[in-house]
């Protein structure tokens, strides 16, 4: 066993000395080693490309380069704005496949870009972008179940967020598995993640507040299907998930999960902090606490 120690609120530097641009990311874990996909702002909202980064204790950063390169024109081109990369490795195909909210500059796009790749480190190929069932994409999650089965959760302001489960390949959707609002509340919620433990999935989210930040939010369901429980705050009331935006809730060894989220900063993203905090999950329950630092065993 090896001691992680990790702080609380952070700005990640590579191994390079740059600030990683762990912005929207993604993390996954593929033969040992950790994954993060991330939105590189460094000049600024428009798409940059995606940046990925390797780590073998989530601590210290390896930068792997771009994996997902700006288009010549088109979807993510230059002049377009990409969110949130997600990547899942498919059991049936053996590629890795990104999920990445597409925009264009007017923000009514609303489309999710589907890429793939032979190898986690790409580069990734877009292959096409779609509106699941219709239904407008912003930002979006992945998640995998212990069958394989891959989801991907969309949030759509016009009905809800929704879990779509994934066709065998991941290029596509086909099951709408359900769609929620909020508790006391008009929309769903963005950011999504979902964990699974002890045979309960956690789900969680944040209020749609642009650039601020709120009382994140998260409910549970022992079928994906539902019936979900009501949303309810997994932070203190009124401290704006420690001033910070979800980006997902990763599983640690011994059952252990690490809250990762973004501190935006709206005037100078590429330097935007990242939040690194330990999360209790259990019982139905989910409970965030504040750490300047802390430690965990792999």
């Amino acid at each position: 066993m090896t001691t992680v120690t990790m702080r609380g609120a952070c700005l990640a530097h590579d191994d390079t000395g740059a600030v990683a641009q762990l912005h929207g990311l993604g993390i996954q874990q593929f033969d040992g080693t950790y994954y993060a996909y991330g939105e590189n702002k460094v000049n600024g909202n428009l798409f940059q490309g995606v940046a990925c980064y390797t780590s073998d204790d989530l601590a210290h950063w390896h930068n792997a380069g771009i994996v997902l390169a700006p288009r010549a024109e088109g979807l993510l081109a230059a002049d377009t704005i990409a969110e949130r990369p997600k990547v899942l490795r498919c059991p049936s195909a053996g590629e890795y496949v990104m999920y990445i909210h597409a925009e264009r500059g007017d923000y009514n796009y609303a489309h999710v870009a589907v890429a793939v790749a032979d190898n986690p480190l790409g580069p990734f190929r877009f292959l096409f972008s779609m509106q699941p069932f219709g239904n407008i994409s912003r930002d979006i999650g992945v998640f995998q179940d212990d069958d394989g089965a891959g989801y991907l959760i969309s949030e759509d302001r016009e009905h809800g967020t929704h879990i779509y489960r994934l066709s065998d390949d991941y290029h596509s959707v086909v099951e709408d598995v359900v769609c929620l609002r909020g508790t006391n509340y008009r929309y769903g919620y963005e950011s999504p993640t979902i964990v699974k433990h002890d045979g309960l999935y956690y789900w969680f989210g944040s209020q749609l507040t642009g650039w601020d930040c709120n009382d994140n939010m998260f409910a549970t369901a022992a079928d994906l299907h539902g019936p979900w429980s009501e949303w309810k705050a997994f932070t203190p009331a009124g401290s704006r998930t420690f001033d910070s935006q979800c980006d997902l809730v990763l599983p640690l060894p011994d059952g252990q999960f690490l809250y990762v989220g973004d501190r935006w900063q709206p005037k100078d993203l590429g330097n935007s902090p990242t939040l690194w905090l330990p999360i209790r999950i259990g019982g139905g329950q989910a409970l965030l606490e504040w750490h300047d630092e802390w430690t965990y065993e792999r």
